[in-house]
């Protein structure tokens, strides 16, 4: 493993996974709390950039849509994603 996380939208990478609003304040706050590492039962920390990156350009296409705030237990609320194998 090389130590990224990576979005996982078709929800088919092998491996473990973790889920993730499509938020960078959840993101901030699992890279804080070291969740990434927890979930996917790794040592040290995890190269999220990919995501971060993933995040960003979803965020500007809703905010281009006039779609930036979603409702409140909306069941696309979760994105799954996976560590690199």
């Amino acid at each position: 493993m090389d130590g990224s996380v990576v979005p996982d939208l078709r929800r088919r990478l092998p491996g473990r996974g973790a889920w993730l609003h499509f938020d960078l304040e959840c993101l901030r706050n699992a890279e804080r709390r070291r969740a990434f590492s927890r979930a996917l039962k790794v040592q040290g920390a995890l190269d999220v950039a990919l995501l971060r990156e993933h995040l960003e350009e979803v965020a500007a296409q809703e905010v281009g849509r006039g779609t930036a705030s979603r409702p409140a237990g909306n069941k696309e609320a979760g994105r799954p994603v996976m560590s690199q194998p």
